[in-house]
């Protein structure tokens, strides 16, 4: 049994876990869980607020890679939108692209390997922005209620990039270790 199971295994029964570093174990599993339930929490959200402005029914990622394509105004290949993101699944991201741009939320130019791009269309700009604005006026509403929220949202950016490149390196002696 893994680590992780072991954990919520342990859990469930009341027990403690005494192979190794338990209390940081536990913690981890607990930011983990709560990692996962603000993952899913945010594309709901994502999702509300988009059919706030848009009658486009659309997943969190499917989102989060539209307002990516308006990042900065300029049009953006699919393994720059990948590296955004830290995705590696092309075959969803690419599905993900046709969608919006069957909706005319973003044109696809360009041909060939390396020369397409993807940028807003004038619709895509007008529900970016109203996206952005009901973003703006609901979350930071609810924000106000935090107290030290600015820097608590630092912080907890700080710690998620550290974490995002441990468990990209994990992942990669895992993959490398990993037995046919």
């Amino acid at each position: 049994m893994d680590t992780f199971s072991r954990s919520i295994e342990t859990a469930r029964a009341g027990e403690a876990d005494h192979s190794g570093h338990v209390g940081v174990e536990e913690d981890l599993s607990d930011f983990e869980f709560a990692l996962m339930r603000t993952f899913e929490g945010f594309a709901r959200w994502q999702s509300e607020c988009l059919g706030l402005v848009s009658s486009l029914s659309a997943s969190g990622p499917e989102i989060t890679l539209l307002n990516v394509i308006r990042m900065n105004d300029r049009p953006k290949t699919i393994k720059e939108l990948a590296r955004v993101t830290n995705r590696d699944d092309v075959p969803n991201i690419q599905y993900s692209l046709r969608k919006l741009a069957s909706s005319g939320l973003i044109r696809k130019t360009g041909s060939g390997r390396g020369g397409v791009t993807y940028s807003a269309t004038d619709e895509g700009l007008q529900v970016t922005a109203a996206f952005d604005a009901e973003r703006r006026k609901l979350l930071l509403q609810a924000l106000e209620q935090v107290p030290g929220v600015e820097k608590r949202v630092g912080e907890a950016t700080r710690v998620l990039n550290i974490l995002t490149g441990i468990y990209d390196g994990i992942a990669r002696s895992a993959t490398a270790q990993r037995q046919t």
